[in-house]
């Protein structure tokens, strides 16, 4: 299991377009995928969990990978985030 923290980079936070686009990149890793907020920990591959995050530009989200595919997945998930999931920042 390997953690890694983030923070949130584009203007409009954790939103509905980035929330998907998390999802679906986290369904390609067999790992299991959480991220957590202020204590919250929510199943990164579920929409409905994502969504409800919530999360404004500047805070920091916890992401926990647990599996065989892992470090890829931390890989790719942080670079997503670091892009301010190719938005406006």
């Amino acid at each position: 299991m390997i953690h890694r923290t983030v923070t949130i980079k584009n203007r409009a936070g954790l939103h509905t377009r980035p929330a998907a686009a998390i999802v679906k990149l986290a369904s390609k890793f067999q790992s299991e995928f959480y991220i957590i907020k202020e204590g919250f920990r929510i199943n990164g591959k579920s929409i409905i969990g994502v969504m409800t995050l919530a999360a404004a530009q500047g805070t920091p989200i916890e992401l926990e990978f647990d599996g065989p595919d892992e470090e890829q997945a931390m890989k790719e998930m942080v670079e997503y985030f670091e892009k301010g999931f190719e938005e406006e920042i």
